[in-house]
């Protein structure tokens, strides 16, 4: 139990709100007035001017020893000792003299992997956030609970003196490790502390030789895991939701000795024009106990999913129970399957190739997708994205160091390795078609059943992706994306940009030596 209130360093707390229930938490939902009720009994929550992460207010204590391993930069910012003191004394001040929520939570569905966590806030929903999103003790377990780590969510103060300081703005979100600590000040988004906590498990694991993903993964019914990677807009959560697999995870997982797990209990899913046609699990999801973010409501508490008023983000945060077709340990063997998925916008890459374990580690560590920027302006180049190991915001140590992991994982267990691109065909965007959620799970089915080694491949030039002459499902002509175009000049145009795009992006990593030996499977030029 809270038996060690004095270690948190907080004066004349009035009453301890400790790991409450739903309905507890409902209750004072409705009693501070923190929102209003949907017409289904969801809670709805406003979070105020920050509708998502605050990446240019993120920080990093710079001390030793893991000022050796962290890779400083525009992601992983540097503040000093003093200054986190001084910020944390400003986050203790606001959380003290009130009434408290803390909410323990593991992050870890393995035993062996898992991370004990302590929440402190002044505000019910963000405790509820919590009880969402991370994997609820027992009652037991909660009796001998002890934290491995602190955050201070003191999200109703801010830093005045940000500029004298020489911060980004009157927001912080830094992460103490040696003091197995964070603190947050000026942002009331939920976000901050799911992906907090991501980071900081993307630097326990790998430094004991385990490997933190964003992914999301799924398992079949003969025990098979899949592991799906993919940026925003790629298909990742859609495909790796099937009838005939059970959902171990939609976001974050790890990988150690005994295979994979789920580091949340709960899922954070976009709402923005929301169908329960097309995503039925979602939707009904959205129920007691989950938390409407953002959106758009009427007086009578219908939400309208397509109100992109206040955000393009609107999110729901749900427990993982309230998905019917799950893995309910919310673990899997080591997988079989890894497919990274792309929505190339410029109609170049296949819609599927099968990689090799160099090509793999390099199709990681570039996290391709193209985006689409400003369609409701006419524009309509696309835009090439580069997110390293699909996750690069939340990354504290080097991107090769999860590339070399993944690398060795691929041998140890023997894994196949696919790129599929759910993105453009026939021509670039405005010329071309989106390639079809049939075709694409054509390409998904032969993987995870492995009647794709079946195939006859052959070579997609420039590239050097191994691509498949005929597979079930899918229009010949689609394998090799040079048959569907027309425009034969204009696609070899496009291809050796953005093999150049590949190239010019990959010497980032080229600063030590793994990254020099990994840019030898790119494209070649």
């Amino acid at each position: 139990m809270i038996n060690d209130l004095k270690k948190l360093d907080l004066k004349g707390i009035k009453e301890i709100f400790y790991n409450l229930s739903y309905e507890e938490l409902f209750e004072h939902e409705v009693k501070n007035k923190e929102g209003k009720i949907s017409d289904n009994g969801t809670f709805i929550v406003d979070t105020g001017i920050f509708t998502g992460r605050s990446p240019k207010d993120k920080y990093f204590v710079k001390q030793d020893p893991s000022n050796k391993y962290i890779a400083w930069g525009n992601i992983n910012q540097p503040i000093t000792k003093e200054l986190f003191e001084k910020l944390l004394k400003k986050a203790k001040a606001q959380l003290s003299n009130k009434n408290i929520y803390i909410q323990d939570a593991y992050c870890g569905s393995s035993k062996d992997s898992k991370k004990s966590v302590r929440f402190v806030t002044e505000v019910a929903w963000q405790a509820h956030f919590v009880k969402n999103m991370f994997i609820r003790p027992s009652e037991e377990e909660l009796k001998s609970f002890y934290p491995e780590f602190i955050v201070y969510n003191a999200c109703k103060c801010v830093n005045e003196d940000y500029k004298k300081d020489g911060l980004n703005s009157d927001v912080f979100v830094i992460f103490n490790i040696e003091e197995n600590m964070a603190v947050i000040g000026g942002t009331w988004y939920g976000g901050e502390m799911k992906k907090g906590i991501f980071s900081m498990m993307n630097y326990w694991l790998p430094l004991e030789g385990k490997l933190s993903m964003h992914c999301s993964a799924n398992i079949g019914k003969n025990g098979d895991t899949a592991l799906f990677f993919g940026l925003s807009g790629t298909g990742k959560t859609t495909l790796s939701t099937d009838p005939n697999r059970k959902l171990i995870g939609d976001d974050e997982h790890g990988w150690d000795d005994k295979g994979i797990f789920n580091f949340e209990g709960g899922c954070y899913a976009k709402c923005i024009n929301l169908d329960p046609d097309s995503e039925p699990e979602i939707y009904n999801a959205i129920k007691r106990n989950a938390l409407l973010e953002n959106v758009i409501s009427d007086e009578n508490g219908k939400v309208d999913f397509s109100d992109a008023s206040k955000t393009e983000n609107t999110r729901v945060s749900y427990p993982i129970e309230h998905i019917k077709n799950r893995e309910p340990s919310l673990q899997g063997s080591h997988p079989r399957n890894i497919i990274f998925l792309t929505a190339d916008a410029f109609g170049v890459l296949p819609p599927v190739s099968k990689l090799t374990k160099e090509q793999a580690m390099y199709y990681f560590l570039s996290g391709y997708t193209a985006k689409v920027a400003g369609t409701e302006r006419g524009i309509t180049e696309p835009v090439a994205t580069f997110s390293a190991c699909f996750g690069e915001a939340f990354l504290p140590l080097h991107p090769t160091v999860y590339a070399k992991l993944l690398g060795e994982k691929m041998d140890k267990y023997n894994v196949n390795v696919y790129l599929v691109n759910t993105g453009w065909s026939g021509g670039e965007y405005g010329v071309g078609k989106r390639m079809s959620i049939k075709a694409t799970r054509a390409c998904i089915n032969a993987i995870l059943d492995g009647s794709i080694n079946n195939c006859e491949f052959e070579n997609f030039d420039k590239f050097n992706l191994a691509i498949p002459k005929k597979l079930e499902g899918v229009d010949a002509n689609l394998l090799n994306p040079k048959n569907s175009w027309k425009n034969q000049d204009r696609f070899e145009e496009l291809k050796a940009n953005l093999a150049n795009m590949f190239v010019e992006n990959f010497k980032r990593y080229e600063d030590v030596v793994e990254g020099v030996e990994f840019a030898k499977a790119g494209p070649k030029i």
